[in-house]
């Protein structure tokens, strides 16, 4: 099972590497970070590198394809390099995916035209400027497009996409090993769930040059 993550600068870092470590636990899964050019990968805050060990190229027809998200997503968005092989990879993917604002580059690549997505709350309205229908749910599932919305829901796309693959006992028992059982001190993890000022710094920190959105 080969598994490709595309990286860019300012990815956020647990876009791609909760994904990563759920979808390599699965038996025969084979994971590959790659960017535009072989190497070093900085994350959004610059705190974090990821070694790319190829371009995108190196993996034309993966089976399936994560998308993370991260601020460097904005400058993609007309890049027809790795548009392309977005393209290209869900030609034959057995599953093409984005974790939050991902899905902006799946719909930039032509892929959401019509369809159901989700990404970060905070960008649903760029999402549906570029054609993909926003919908308000943690992962969305249209056939072999599966979008996941802000950071740490990759990793409950992730677990779908190895019941998909490799049954519910295996996604079962991927959960269990890394012991994924959320229990946050906060009930603040969506909009409507969150206090409105807390909501409104997030919507304020957005319309600044630095934001804390994915």
């Amino acid at each position: 099972m080969d598994i490709a993550i595309p990286l860019y600068d300012r990815f956020t870092a647990l876009d791609a590497v909760g994904p990563y470590q759920v979808l390599s636990m699965m038996p025969g899964a084979t994971v590959r970070f790659l960017a535009a050019e072989p190497g070093a990968v900085r994350t959004d805050n610059g705190m974090l590198t990821v070694l790319a060990e190829g371009p995108y190229e190196d993996a034309p027809h993966p089976e399936i394809v994560v998308v993370p998200g991260g601020p460097g997503t904005r400058a993609l968005l007309a890049d027809e390099r790795i548009l392309d092989w977005i393209r290209g990879a869900h030609e034959s993917s057995r599953y093409t995916t984005s974790v939050c604002t991902g899905s902006l580059l799946l719909a930039a690549a032509g892929l959401l035209d019509g369809v159901d997505a989700t990404t970060h709350w905070l960008v649903h309205d760029q999402l549906a400027e570029l054609g993909a229908r926003p919908v308000a749910e943690r992962v969305v599932e249209r056939g072999r497009l599966i979008t996941a919305a802000g950071v740490s829901a990759g990793i409950d796309m992730a677990l779908r996409l190895a019941e998909l693959i490799a049954g519910a006992d295996t996604a079962q028992a991927i959960q269990l090993g890394i012991e994924y059982d959320p229990q946050p001190p906060f009930d603040a993890g969506s909009p409507e769930k969150a206090p409105a000022e807390i909501v409104e710094r997030l919507r304020a920190g957005m319309r600044r040059p630095q934001t804390p959105a994915a």
